[in-house]
């Protein structure tokens, strides 16, 4: 019979102070009055979505010139920081980097959680949600749509896999745990597959995440280059460009390593996980926040610069709107809160502590969701035919309570699956994190 870990080591998330597994939110009563929270939050979206049902499209600021906003803006955001888990997990995995093992849960239940969220923005802006069907019946391999769905389906299938496959041993560890309230065990027992630990077992465990984690690195890329040639395809100012691609991939590894850090920064404070969670991660990651910071302002400024450099009539225009127009503050906005500040707290050694690392990333994301929006909305704000140009209140896009309410109700979804998943699952891989990834009888500690 193989060998337990003792649980006399589980992490301080997943000890009660009664010795009971299963983390805490300090109490019950501010778990569940958080929960009600975001369920309120989500069903006042569902108000929102059944407003627009019944009487259409009309109820947001979506026109006939502005056909996209902040719905489409919501997607490719939500897309883009589901690359945290399998981007910078799997490729630390494959890279034997020791000091990502308390930290690959938390990115892997990201990606899964920001998909199942980004992925129906799309059919929210649909207006009528069974023209879905219309991509089954008469789908066309020609169209990048058709391309996207694809994708983020086989995306969503392979990171549900590769977040329960690291799952497994935990699983198996709690199974057997008599405190545990019944269901519960039933629970870890239906999902471990009578998991017992045996060299061959753990063998042929690490040999599947091994190549789940190598399969899940290209599907992540293509995915937002795909996504990315929804835009890039459309012959339209601002959009037709073909550094797109590997934009928005990188793009998306940097909004997805600020989504990490702020999910870090959340579970340490709550489940007390100063011992799990140290400096060190923050630090590494903060420097990788940095490096992709760089990045992708080059990529930036090389945009800006090819396009303004042509001095095109309607690239011109779209410049005009976003340097000194009706867009400036959300482009300046994006330039200075998005990259230049979360760069210098970064880089500045008196300001790159936990909380100034914390402060970049949640700078970072708040500024890539403005980037999307800077994406989406002023293209469509410049058209080509001159009499569309003109400024009139028709032809401007202003987002109403309604799509406030769903993109409010869509991030409070997010957090609550992730709640949940923290409540249920030991958000902290106990097999790799107090074992080493070695079985029992080896400790982190032996491991370095």
């Amino acid at each position: 019979m193989a060998a337990e870990i003792p649980f006399g080591r589980l992490p301080v998330a997943l000890t009660r102070d009664d010795g009971r597994i299963g983390p805490l939110l300090h109490s019950s009563t501010q778990f569940y009055a958080f929960i009600g929270l975001l369920v309120g939050v989500i069903l006042w979206g569902g108000v929102a979505y059944v407003t627009q049902l019944v009487y259409g499209l009309e109820v947001t600021g979506l026109r006939n010139y502005v056909s996209w906003g902040v719905y489409i803006t919501n997607f490719v955001f939500f897309i883009g920081i589901s690359h945290a888990g399998t981007l910078i997990s799997a490729i630390l995995r494959v890279t034997g980097a020791q000091w990502r093992r308390p930290i690959t849960r938390m990115a892997e239940a990201i990606t899964v959680f920001a998909l199942l969220v980004g992925a129906p923005m799309v059919i929210v802006d649909l207006g009528r949600p069974d023209r879905l069907l219309n991509i089954l019946r008469y789908g066309r391999l020609q169209s990048p749509i058709l391309w996207d769905v694809l994708s983020i389906t086989t995306y969503l299938t392979g990171s549900l896999l590769y977040l329960y496959l690291p799952l497994i041993p935990d699983l198996a560890l709690l199974r057997d745990r008599p405190d545990l309230p019944r269901w519960r065990r039933r629970l870890y027992a239906l999902l471990s597959l009578r998991w017992r630990w045996t060299p061959e077992g753990a063998q042929r465990l690490e040999r599947l995440i091994g190549i789940m984690a190598v399969l899940i690195i290209p599907i992540a890329v293509s995915v937002h280059t795909v996504v990315s040639w929804i835009f890039g395809m459309t012959l339209r100012a601002g959009w037709h460009s073909t550094i797109f691609g590997p934009y928005f991939v990188i793009g998306a590894i940097f909004s997805g390593i600020a989504a990490i850090i702020t999910a870090m920064a959340i579970f340490r404070r709550v489940y007390r996980l100063e011992s799990y969670l140290t400096p060190l991660h923050f630090r590494n990651l903060g420097f990788l926040l940095l490096t992709l910071d760089l990045i992708y302002a080059y990529f930036t400024f090389s945009e800006y610069l090819t396009v303004s450099y042509g001095a095109e009539l309607a690239d011109a225009r779209l410049l005009a709107l976003l340097f000194r127009g009706a867009h400036a503050l959300d482009f300046w906005g994006t330039m200075i809160v998005g990259l230049l500040i979360p760069a210098l707290l970064i880089a500045i050694p008196r300001t790159r502590t936990i909380a100034g690392i914390v402060t970049a990333s949640i700078l970072v994301n708040a500024g890539m969701w403005l980037k999307r929006y800077v994406i989406v909305v002023p293209a469509l704000h410049s058209p080509f035919l001159p009499i569309q140009w003109v400024p009139r209140g028709w032809a401007l896009y202003r987002a109403t309570w309604v799509e406030w309410s769903i993109t409010a109700a869509a991030v409070a979804a997010f957090i609550l699956l992730y709640a949940l998943f923290s409540r249920l699952f030991p958000i902290v891989s106990i097999w790799e994190t107090e074992t080493g990834g070695e079985g029992p009888g080896r400790t982190a500690e032996e491991d370095g």
